[in-house]
């Protein structure tokens, strides 16, 4: 239908010093833990985390400072043990301000006591589900939609495939690849494990083409496994969104408004697979992840890091920055967030640290010269021109009904805009107001 692209729209960004091409043979370097970590309670889409500890109180690796606050919420664990020092406001990547718990580290390494499942061939969907909230588990891959959502179907929908998102098709990052490179053999049992439990006869993992080595790794793991395949999908940003990934490996068009789920399909990360296999083999909670540390650093790596690390920690292992560093982000060029300090702590969705130079350096906005380049674009086939216009006017009804709430926010849009517009800002604006007009309609009517 859309040829050799796979899905429709899209983009090739360019890379500069530091990219996937220089970080992607680093293997990935266990960072020790620092002296103090700091652990927000909102490290996931949904309500954050109930506090259950207290300033005093001596925690251990993998206890849980706050239990999930609902059904769309995940708890979160001490990465270190130590003392509870404060509890105190904290910022985020994303600019949000919540409760954090800080620790100071006692470098003893004290675990809790982990309860491995005793049958994991025979988990039955309702205590994977069980298991997978308990270890706070979210989408690795920067999402954090907490899994255990995904894996409860709404009544009326089945699971019929597992679609595994092994692209990383943000540009230089690289832990999703020095995961499936590293450790193929318990991804695949992860996957595996969730399909006996669900009944779920195929799974599909996605990764792009330019990654041949994790894809051979990926394959000789699953070569025992039935109905684990790896696809090799071609190089395409946004490849690892979710209605793209599932469109190239599925056929299956995920419809306007809806969830893969609409289509049979539940997608996750391959590090999302990762910690399922570790929570439910070893019991073990998400108390740390892979975060790739690239561009303008003097030795870009891959670490495993402690959730609650300070990000300025990352950059001094790394040898510290390299000079005309110009902005620092969280996450990848396309959709991660800029930051201005470095003290802001690693959480579950902090895929990267991307030090840029020029390439970061916002250009000033011109007139729109409908040349339609952001509409070819545009994976979800959207006007952004047409959005931002309306959004910038404050007709967010009519930005609605032209599908404003369907952007992804994947920055196609921007990206190509030669009259560098911030299409896909006014396209996050809009999202944001419709959604909270929703919210003040809904309360309205509920008081009547």
């Amino acid at each position: 239908m859309f040829g050799s692209r796979l899905f429709p729209g899209g983009v090739h960004p360019h890379e500069g010093v530091g990219g996937k091409a220089e970080n992607g043979g680093n293997a990935i370097v266990d960072l020790p833990a620092p002296p103090r970590v700091t652990i927000p309670l909102s490290q996931h889409i949904g309500a954050p985390a109930k506090l259950c500890v207290q300033k005093g109180d001596r925690v251990k690796i993998g206890q849980v400072l706050g239990e999930a606050g609902g059904f769309v919420s995940a708890p979160v664990h001490s990465s270190v043990s130590g003392t509870v020092v404060h509890i105190h406001p904290c910022l985020l990547a994303s600019g949000v301000t919540t409760t954090a718990v800080i620790i100071d580290n006692d470098f003893q390494d004290e675990w809790v006591e982990l309860h491995p499942a005793e049958h994991p061939e025979t988990l039955t969907p309702q205590e994977v589900q069980q298991i997978v909230r308990s270890a706070g588990i979210v989408g690795m891959g920067g999402a954090t939609f907490p899994t255990h959502v995904k894996l409860t179907p709404a009544p009326g929908k089945v699971i019929e495939k597992f679609i595994i998102n092994g692209a990383e098709c943000e540009p230089y990052l690289t832990a999703d690849h020095r995961l499936m490179l590293e450790k193929p053999a318990q991804i695949i049992d992860g996957i595996r494990l969730l399909m006996l439990a669900f009944d779920v006869k195929e799974a599909i993992i996605g990764v792009e083409d330019n990654k041949p080595d994790a894809i051979a790794a990926l394959q000789g793991a699953a070569a025992s496994a039935e109905g684990i395949r790896v696809q090799a999908l071609p190089v395409r940003y946004p490849q690892g969104g979710e209605k793209q990934l599932v469109y190239a490996t599925t056929r299956r068009v995920v419809p306007n408004g809806g969830l893969p789920l609409d289509v049979g399909c539940v997608v996750c990360n391959v590090g999302t697979m990762y910690a399922i296999h570790q929570a439910i083999r070893e019991g073990r909670p998400v108390i740390d992840r892979i975060t790739t540390v690239g561009g303008l650093v003097q030795n870009p790596q891959n670490f495993r890091v402690r959730i609650g690390t300070p990000i300025d920690t990352l950059l001094e292992a790394c040898g510290g920055l390299k000079d005309g560093v110009k902005q620092l982000l969280s996450g990848g060029p396309m959709m991660g967030m800029a930051i201005a300090r470095t003290d802001i702590p690693v959480t579950k969705g902090c895929s990267g640290i991307l030090a840029l130079g020029r390439e970061a350096v916002e250009p000033e906005e011109s007139a729109c010269i409908r040349c339609g380049r952001c509409l070819r674009a545009c994976p979800m086939g959207l006007m952004p021109a047409k959005i931002d216009a309306l959004t910038r006017a404050e007709r967010f009804e009519a930005a609605e009904k032209i599908g404003a709430m369907n952007c992804i926010e994947c920055g196609c849009c921007t990206f190509v805009c030669p009259a560098k517009r911030a299409l896909t800002q006014s396209c996050r604006t809009a999202k944001r107001v419709i959604t909270t007009r929703r919210k003040q309609a809904q309360a309205a009517a509920a008081k009547k």
